[in-house]
């Protein structure tokens, strides 16, 4: 069977490992410690059989109004897909020409590059401040994870406006975690004097909808308009277009939700630095920290993600040469927590 050349030499985007069993401990994808709005629930529970035989709304046309009322903007402003990941893949084909490049943080979300090489563009990964430098030539899209995975670090909003101004495509800022975080750019998505900026959202995280898979995002009416114009005719199925419509109406289950996270988080990072760990500065619901030991971090942070996934507690290691040295771990529940700090102390002695 004939396969296309770029397919053939594709290094596919390596996800997050998705264990079984009622014993395992999940805080390697970042998902929500705990569950949805029971409003969203009895959305689920009690939908119509009968909006299963007919099409969904292409536009999403509830969901966006509801969208746009959040954020005081208009539904023409935002867009919907089937995940974060979906809108990411039609951006790369709506703003960006067979010889431009896509840039981005380096490291940041690894599907980034993934789809830069399934597009067949040049893709470019920078630190912040490198990637401020490099504005000029054939960058056609700037893709932002604020704040960033893995590190939880966020930009500034002002630094990414001034940023903006400056670059020559498209600015899309994924905020798949600012709900954890103490600002936002959604400002500079919603201003009528933005040209470039995009803001996208995620149901994955906060809202504890990750299996629902819902994405959006607000930004320019021309940039929403040309997403509009490539994607799947019905891409986002008719329970995912209810459920998520509930789960936006019941605001006070996600800030409960998210007073938690941040209250473990807080504990867990002084119970790391306690421990002599260096934890990078997070806004998101997970950390990125290295072993107490500079000279031994590299193998330590890999003897402590393999030791934990013999005791069936999943984080997330990488082994590039900028993140080898440190482990990922999403914030799960307080008991959660306290059985990830026994074991690291087990593992480390």
């Amino acid at each position: 069977m004939r396969i296309a050349r770029k397919v053939r030499k594709l290094a596919p985007y390596i996800h997050g490992e998705q264990p079984r069993g009622r014993d395992v401990i999940k805080l390697n994808t970042n998902e929500a410690a705990y569950l949805p709005s029971a409003k969203a629930m009895a959305v689920l529970k009690k939908f119509n059989p009968e909006n299963l035989r007919r099409y969904p709304s292409a536009e999403c046309v509830d969901l966006c109004a509801a969208l746009a009322k959040l954020h005081r903007t208009t539904p023409d402003r935002v867009f919907v897909g089937n995940g974060s990941d979906e809108i990411l893949s039609l951006m790369t084909d709506a703003y960006v020409e067979d010889d431009e490049a896509i840039v981005t943080l380096d490291p940041s979300y690894s599907l980034y590059r993934t789809l830069a090489d399934i597009r067949g563009v040049k893709w470019l990964g920078f630190s912040w401040g490198g990637l401020r430098r490099k504005t000029g030539g054939k960058a056609a899209l700037a893709l932002i994870t604020s704040p960033n995975n893995p590190t939880g670090v966020q930009i500034p909003p002002k630094e990414i406006a001034a940023f903006a101004k400056r670059f020559p495509g498209v600015v899309v800022v994924d905020e798949a975690y600012v709900d954890y975080a103490d600002v936002d750019c959604m400002a500079l998505a919603t201003a009528k004097a933005n040209r470039n900026i995009i803001v996208m959202r995620t149901f994955s995280k906060a809202y504890a909808l990750a299996g629902l898979r819902v994405g959006y995002c607000v930004g320019p009416k021309d940039l929403v308009e040309a997403l509009y114009k490539i994607k799947d005719s019905y891409n986002v199925d008719a329970i995912a277009q209810a459920v998520a419509l509930a789960a936006i109406k019941d605001q006070k289950h996600l800030k409960g939700l998210v007073a938690k996270v941040l209250k473990t988080r807080t504990w867990f990072v002084a119970e790391l630095e306690k421990r002599g760990w260096d934890v990078m500065p997070t806004q998101a619901n997970f950390v990125f920290a290295r072993p107490p030991c500079a000279k031994t971090a590299k193998a330590d942070a890999k003897r402590v993600f393999e030791g934990l996934r013999e005791r069936k507690i999943f984080v997330r290691y990488f082994s590039g040469p900028k993140t080898c040295d440190r482990v990922r771990f999403s914030i799960g529940t307080d008991a959660q927590m306290r059985r990830v700090l026994k074991e690291v102390d087990a593992i480390l002695g």
